[in-house]
């Protein structure tokens, strides 16, 4: 197959996402939660789901109609709804809870200056895209979706009673962006009415005005930006009240807008602070609901955080990386200075009520939060391959040894891997525990094992993990097939779910103690997400041949566990790479 060099050239040529069928979903279950259960527990859930795949189960209706659904020409995966359902049917706040960050290198910039160069570069990669002249991602000769890339620009999450939805056009058209300065939005064109960018210079000129001028909110607890972190229910009941009190215009500029850029007044104190702030930072400063939002500090640090339900980390890695090593683009440059305007809402008292109330209720939820930064320039993927190992199940083997250590139990772990080898992929969940990861975990502070032995469970650890992972990467995974099974049988008009939902094997596989995920880019120093349960140690990782990077999440009346966790974790590194080194 010859590849295109258009950006969705190779769209239609990409491999389907396999339906897996019962049988093997029902036997990966089992397997994947097994470890994880008591005898009576695993009894239970090998009854449950041997009734789910019995002969009279509506199961089998619902397999039907997944591959019904599947077989249609207008469906490119049958995960299209499934994924519609998982983000956008949350009901919880986003904030902090599914936006994702990632925190750039330092680039000697002041923060307008910073700030001109990032929008400028990121409008090019916007105009390069609608031409579809950014290359396709290709990887090990295989060509990867590009479809997320067509939620970049002028993309936002609109918030619904039950259900979200998203504005998303396609190429977007409109010519400004937000900025978000001193709780204030402000409109700011970016291209002219031919469609041509303003250059850095002018850009920055604006951005200075903004900056120096206003005008600003008297108030800045009155900021509609604090709406965005609320529960989505009642930000759209709040959202309704918005526009009833006259504010369609105000709100269109912002959901149009082709993404935010968010100025701070404060320059953090550290790494740590600068990817708090990039999670969770001023929220009267945010619109969390766009597709993106660039964050830039008073010091020039600079980061991005970006709203999850049309964009997985990979497609904002690549975005970034052309972002943030490309260099200007030579396009003819609009003439004059761009227009800037602020974003004028009104807000009625209980308008201004509920505002205040969300900015209180989100700095309380972020108070509530603890976090942590490790950097390991000691250990990177280099260290890991040169001892034979595959690198990311070194340093997932390492969590599992640092969470045992540190809590006394094995829990459940999620991992994110990436199928963008499939047509609209997206990722598959991995479940990383498996027997293997038990006997290492025990094995290794088994004062009569040997370090032969040590090193003998390890090996095989890896080996089963690396091994699972193919099989996510391939489709066969059985977590997201079973949830869209069940999402079928409810739409059908089922009042209630199989009992393989509400068996031990379903409830704990998927009560997360470490939830992980990787982000491999030397343009960014950290990425970063929220934690998923009371009990969940969120783990993202910036895993390079030379270093490792870790921001820690999880809630704060667990902190010391997570406190716990990172100094065992360091150990933990140190401890293996010196196994497999030998004498």
């Amino acid at each position: 197959m010859t590849l295109s060099q258009r950006t969705f050239g190779n769209e239609e040529h990409l491999p389907r996402v396999p339906v897996p069928t019962l049988a093997d979903t029902g036997r990966r279950f089992l397997e994947w939660c097994a470890p994880l259960l008591t005898d009576a527990q695993l009894a239970e859930t090998e009854a449950a789901v041997a009734s789910f795949l019995a002969p009279d189960s509506p199961a089998h209706e619902q397999q039907a109609a997944l591959e019904r659904y599947d077989a249609r020409e207008d469906v490119p995966s049958w995960l299209e709804d499934f994924w519609a359902y998982r983000y956008l049917g949350r009901r919880d706040r986003i904030a902090l809870n599914a936006n994702y960050f990632f925190l750039f290198h330092d680039s000697g910039q002041d923060q307008v200056e910073r700030a001109a160069a990032l929008v400028a570069g990121a409008v090019d990669y916007k105009l390069a895209l609608d031409e579809e002249a950014v290359p396709p991602v290709v990887l090990r000769g295989r060509p990867l979706s590009m479809a997320q890339q067509r939620f970049l620009f002028g993309t936002t999450r609109i918030p619904g009673a039950v259900q979200d939805t998203v504005h998303a056009p396609f190429p977007a058209t409109a010519r400004h962006i937000v900025v978000f300065c001193r709780a204030t939005p402000f409109r700011l064109d970016v291209l002219d009415d031919a469609g041509r960018p303003y250059d850095r210079a002018d850009l920055a000129e604006a951005l200075r005005s903004i900056a120096k001028a206003g005008p600003f909110l008297d108030d800045p607890a009155t900021s509609p930006g604090h709406l965005t972190t609320m529960a989505r229910a009642d930000w759209a009941d709040a959202r309704q009240a918005m526009l009833d009190a006259g504010n369609v215009a105000a709100l269109a500029d912002v959901e149009s807008a082709l993404f935010c850029l968010c100025l701070e007044d404060v320059a953090p104190a550290g790494t740590k602070e600068a990817c708090d702030q990039l999670l969770y930072g001023n929220s009267g400063n945010r619109w969390y609901d766009k597709s993106f939002s660039l964050v830039v500090f008073a010091d020039g640090t600079a980061g991005i955080n970006v709203e999850h339900c049309g964009l997985d980390g990979t497609t904002i890695l690549a975005f970034v990386d052309t972002l943030l090593t490309s260099a200007p683009s030579d396009r003819p440059a609009a003439q004059g200075q761009p227009a800037v305007a602020p974003v004028e809402f009104t807000l009625d008292g209980p308008l201004r009520a509920v505002v205040r109330a969300a900015g209180e209720s989100f700095a309380d939820y972020g108070a509530a939060t603890a976090t942590e930064t490790l950097s390991f320039p000691e250990f990177g993927a280099d260290t890991a391959k040169r001892l034979g190992m595959s690198p990311d199940a070194f340093v997932q083997l390492a969590y599992q040894l640092a969470h045992r250590r540190a809590k006394g139990l094995t829990g459940a772990t999620y991992e994110s891997i990436a199928t963008r080898q499939f047509r609209h992929g997206r990722t598959e969940a991995m479940r990383v525990v498996t027997p293997e990861v038990l006997a290492f975990v025990s094995t290794m502070d088994d004062p009569a094992a040997d370090r032969e032995t040590r090193r003998a469970a390890f090996v095989a650890a890896a080996e089963r993990h690396v091994a699972r992972a193919k099989e996510c990467q391939a489709g066969a995974a059985p977590e997201q097939h079973l949830w869209e099974l069940d999402l079928i049988g409810r739409r059908a008009g089922a009042t209630e779910s199989h009992p393989l939902y509400r068996s031990p094997g379903w409830l704990v596989m998927r009560d997360d103690y470490l939830s992980t995920s990787s982000a491999p880019s030397a343009n960014v120093q950290f990425f970063g997400f929220g934690s998923t349960s009371p009990q969940c140690i969120g783990v993202a990782y910036v895993l390079l041949p030379d270093h490792l990077n870790i921001y820690l999440s999880t809630p704060a009346h667990v902190a010391d566990q997570m406190d716990a966790f990172a100094r065992e974790l360091t150990s933990a590194l140190g401890e293996l790479r010196d196994l497999l080194a030998g004498d």
